[in-house]
């Protein structure tokens, strides 16, 4: 039997980093679209802090170039495809309302009809996202709760998901969509709630700040670890029939929980650090998340394996790591 092929897109981020150890681990030949940025020499700074920098083949390419999508699929012939890639922090989209558009919405489109044009019979998975949710129609979240996004960054998300939905029902492509709940780790952005918690801590722990400015500190998040979440990507193209999945702990806990978690970690009040700044408050708020992840469960046999606590703690410990 042949080596499976993958194609990541967003290879360079948290979630592309675990899904590439992953799949290298159970055998795959993996490789990654590249987009080519000013900040080449840290951009697979993830995959080296894993260790497997050297397995990952990497293809120039970009969501908003469908011919250079076609060309590597053509290259590559994987058999799954998995599309991580987008504009994906959430403040962002606000003021880049359009690239976000162009590459988190639009980007879903250019791989969907490059994958039918070259890759018909690969198996394609599609990065959703809770915030689609936005203000929630139901309190718990699954798959039949209606949406309504509450940022452009939510609307594009919205567009690519509904876009995957179109083409396996319209097509026949075997594509997927996880509707994935906030997923965290030490791999995680700096510009993201919860590591620049942690890195926060860790720089007030070793002396090196004593405050930290955060926003809307009662907004509520169903936080996983993303070792547990790619798991769950993997498993909905290993399935006979593509379907759409939320993928999420069932637990929800307010910011100002994990900074008490997080700095608790280290033997610290977070109320002694921790100032809101106007700043950081969202235009629309989303103020509570909370995922059911039963058909996940039920048909794929996924549950998150990681506390919130075990979470916390692991990127207050790499976190210290960083700055030792």
């Amino acid at each position: 039997m042949s080596t499976k092929k993958a194609l990541i897109t967003g290879v360079s981020g948290q979630d592309g980093a675990y899904l590439s150890e992953l799949l290298l681990i159970k055998g795959y030949e993996v490789h990654g679209l590249l987009r080519r940025s000013a900040s080449a020499d840290v951009i697979d700074a993830r995959l080296k802090w894993l260790g497997i920098a050297d397995q990952v083949t990497l293809h120039d390419g970009n969501l908003t170039d469908i011919m250079s999508l076609i060309r590597v699929l053509q290259e590559v012939q994987p058999d799954e495809i998995y599309n991580l890639g987008a504009q994906s922090f959430v403040k962002s989209s606000w003021q880049q309302p359009l690239l976000t558009g162009q590459v988190t919405a639009i980007g879903v489109s250019n791989i969907l009809e490059a994958v039918r044009t070259v890759t018909p019979a690969a198996r394609f998975y599609q990065a959703s996202s809770s915030e689609m949710y936005g203000l929630i129609q139901e309190p718990l979240q699954s798959e039949k709760t209606p949406f309504y996004p509450r940022s452009p960054y939510a609307v594009a998300k919205l567009y690519g998901h509904w876009m995957t939905v179109n083409y396996r029902e319209s097509f026949g492509l075997h594509a997927s969509s996880g509707i994935l709940f906030n997923h965290e780790s030490p791999l995680r952005g700096i510009e993201f709630v919860t590591r620049k918690i942690t890195d926060g801590v860790a720089r007030i722990k070793l002396g090196k700040a004593n405050a930290l400015a955060l926003g809307n500190l009662d907004a509520k998040r169903d936080w996983g670890h993303a070792r547990d979440y790619v798991k769950a990507m993997w498993l909905m193209l290993q399935q006979d029939k593509p379907d759409d999945y939320v993928v999420a702990t069932g637990r929800t806990e307010t910011v100002r929980e994990f900074c008490r978690l997080a700095f608790g970690h280290v033997g610290l009040n977070y109320e002694d650090h921790v100032t809101v700044d106007p700043r950081f408050m969202r235009p629309a708020e989303v103020d509570v998340l909370l995922g059911d992840a039963s058909k996940a469960r039920d048909k794929l046999g996924w549950a998150a394996e990681t506390t919130l606590e075990q979470l916390a703690a692991e990127m207050v410990e790499a976190d210290l790591k960083r700055h030792s």
